[in-house]
C-alpha cells in the first residue's frame, strides 16, 4: 500500500510491515496502524509513522543503545494486550525530541514503545519508575 509520510514523501510498505497499536497512542488514540521506516545513512534511527495521518510521525531509537543502565518492568496488562510469552518476543523504541545542537536532543524513557514482533501489534507502556526522565538528554548517556 502506499502511504504518505512526515519525512520521505510517499512511499510503499506492505500491509505485512505495519504495526498495530489496539489502543493508539496517548494523544493520538486514533491513529491505530503505524510503520517504522528507516533514516538513510542513520541505522541509530526510525520513523515510526501512521499510516492514515501524514503528520503524525515520530523518531524512535532503541533506549538501550543510549541509556545503559536502562531496564523496567512490563506491566500484566501489556503482557496480555501484547500476548508477550518471553522477552525475545518484544522490541523496544523510545520516542525522541529532536533539537539543535543534537546534543540537546531528549528520548522519552518513561513511556517506552513496546512491539511484540510476531503479531505485529505494539503499545505505549507508561512507567511509574521516577528513576527515569520523560525527558533524558542525548547527549548525558548512560546515567
Amino acid at each position: 500500500m502506499q502511504i504518505q509520510t512526515k519525512f520521505h514523501g510517499s512511499v510503499h510498505i506492505e500491509p505485512t510491515e505495519t504495526w498495530h497499536f489496539p489502543k493508539g497512542l496517548p494523544g493520538f488514540e486514533e491513529e491505530t496502524k503505524f510503520a517504522l521506516l528507516p533514516i538513510e545513512g542513520n541505522t541509530a534511527f526510525q520513523v515510526l509513522q501512521s499510516t492514515k495521518n501524514t503528520n503524525t510521525a515520530f523518531i524512535v531509537a532503541n533506549p538501550y543503545t543510549i541509556v545503559d543502565n536502562y531496564s523496567f518492568e512490563i506491566d500484566e496488562p501489556t503482557i496480555d494486550l501484547l500476548e508477550i510469552t518471553k522477552p525475545e518476543d518484544i522490541m523496544v523504541l523510545g520516542i525522541l525530541s529532536m533539537k539543535q545542537p543534537f546534543e540537546q536532543s531528549t528520548i522519552n524513557l518513561q513511556a517506552p514503545l513496546i512491539f511484540q514482533l510476531h503479531n505485529k501489534t505494539a503499545k505505549q507502556m507508561i512507567l511509574n519508575d521516577t528513576h527515569f526522565e520523560v525527558r533524558h538528554s542525548i547527549g548525558k548517556g548512560g546515567n
